[in-house]
């Protein structure tokens, strides 16, 4: 829908390293079901987050990266929309900058206004073509891109983590698209050693980092949609304790690089395997994806302390990962870590303002889709997530404020008039 009320948007985040291990196989895969969503959900702009672009072993994978986006440029799926920006950071000589993330957008041809704030000069510029920026990108003015300070990262050691974020006046109404990447889980036994594992929260430190630069931008506060692969997992040591309830640990240690619990029931048979990096239950797939993992969500707390910031829809789908990488298996747990909501979409409190209100109403999320692509098909580790929903036309611009650092404190006017507030300069 392109009318002059709103305008179709879809948000996708896509976690797409495991793609490059076998890029000749799986990047058609991949494309053809995320440009089936497309079909299937008729957007009018398209904002896709791609995290690990390039794969892990991107020194050698990096160059079937210009595959990927030709198969996406090409498409005939994409004929229709006239204008694209794409942001590919493939610098991976530069340890301090590179984050190997890849922001696309889309843009349909029956989208009147369509423009990228320029961060240098303060102004926004009209996209009137498809361009794909590549490569070395720090000096590329219509992004703006940072990788988490070192001592973030856990054991202070570098990885692909951080953001990348454009600025966008779509139709007259201006928000941000943010793709983020926060840090993973290394170790089950070290993610099970306390309620809020290390690796937690670095990653709410991290976020919290995010938010507060957002915050104190000098030049601007808009509405933002942050969607990426922020990591988060269920409570391993509460998921753990939960599923070995009743059976009997078995510890092996003699080899501390091969460190090993096991879980047996009464007869002695092995339920549950514990290793750094296995995570295996006798009847894996039926545990874990048995009403979607719905279970499981009540050990996902990881967005809770944002909840005041940040707005997510509901979540009606199974865990985002870890699916096993291979074609024939594509709706198959790896048995690796515990499946958890890796992969999210979630809103300021100034973003909910630019969606028609319908959508927010008891029971009635019938305006918006908040689901996973590629359910039954092998999309990587990570299966890609979606938001599509309706962003009002003309819904303004607003300065930092008292209305904007209001909303981010999720302290709403109570005139939603302010939602209409007209276009200011920055």
């Amino acid at each position: 829908m392109a009318c002059e009320s709103s305008t179709r948007v879809l948000l996708v985040t896509a976690n797409i390293g495991s793609i490059f291990e076998n890029p000749s196989v799986m990047l058609k895969i991949w494309t053809e079901e995320f440009l089936n969503t497309v079909s299937r959900l008729d957007p009018y702009f398209i904002a896709l987050h791609c995290q690990e672009v390039g794969g892990k072993n991107y020194e050698e994978s990096m160059k079937h990266v210009n595959f990927f986006v030709s198969l996406l440029m090409t498409s005939k799926e994409l004929r229709i929309f006239n204008r694209a920006q794409v942001f590919l950071d493939e610098e991976f000589t530069s340890a301090e900058n590179f984050t190997a993330l890849g922001n696309f957008y889309f843009i349909h041809e029956a989208i009147k206004e369509a423009s990228l704030w320029d961060f240098n000069e303060q102004e926004f510029l009209p996209v009137t073509e498809k361009t794909i920026y590549s490569g070395n990108i720090e000096h590329v003015s219509t992004k703006e891109k940072s990788k988490f300070p070192q001592e973030f990262f856990p054991e202070c050691k570098w990885s692909r983590k951080g953001f990348l974020r454009t600025r966008w006046k779509l139709n007259g109404s201006v928000f941000d698209l943010i793709n983020i990447h926060l840090f993973h889980d290394a170790s089950n036994f070290t993610a099970m050693q306390s309620h809020s594992s290390v690796y937690s929260v670095m990653r709410q430190k991290a976020l919290e980092y995010t938010l507060e630069r957002f915050r104190n931008y000098d030049f601007g506060f808009a509405p933002f949609f942050l969607f990426g692969d922020f990591n988060f997992r269920t409570d391993t040591k509460a998921v753990i304790m939960k599923i070995v309830e009743g059976l009997d640990m078995v510890k092996d240690d003699v080899d501390k690089d091969n460190l090993v619990f096991q879980y047996t029931d009464n007869s002695k048979e092995v339920i549950f395997t514990l290793r750094k990096k296995e995570f295996r239950h006798l009847d894996h797939q039926n545990t874990f994806m048995s009403k979607s993992g719905s279970w499981l969500k009540d050990f996902d707390h990881e967005l809770k302390s944002f909840e005041e910031q940040l707005f997510e829809f509901p979540i009606h789908f199974q865990p985002s990962y870890p699916f096993e990488e291979n074609e024939h298996e594509g709706m198959n747990y790896m048995q690796t870590r515990c499946p958890a909501w890796c992969d999210r979409v979630v809103l300021s409190t100034g973003a909910k303002l630019l969606i028609n209100e319908k959508a927010f109403e008891e029971d009635n999320f019938g305006e918006v889709e908040y689901d996973l692509i590629g359910k039954k098909t092998c999309m990587g580790d990570h299966k890609p997530v979606y938001l599509k929903c309706d962003i009002m036309n003309n819904a303004g611009f607003t300065e930092v404020n008292v209305w904007e650092r209001t909303l981010f404190d999720s302290k709403l006017p109570d005139d939603k008039n302010f939602v209409h507030l007209k276009e200011t300069t920055v």
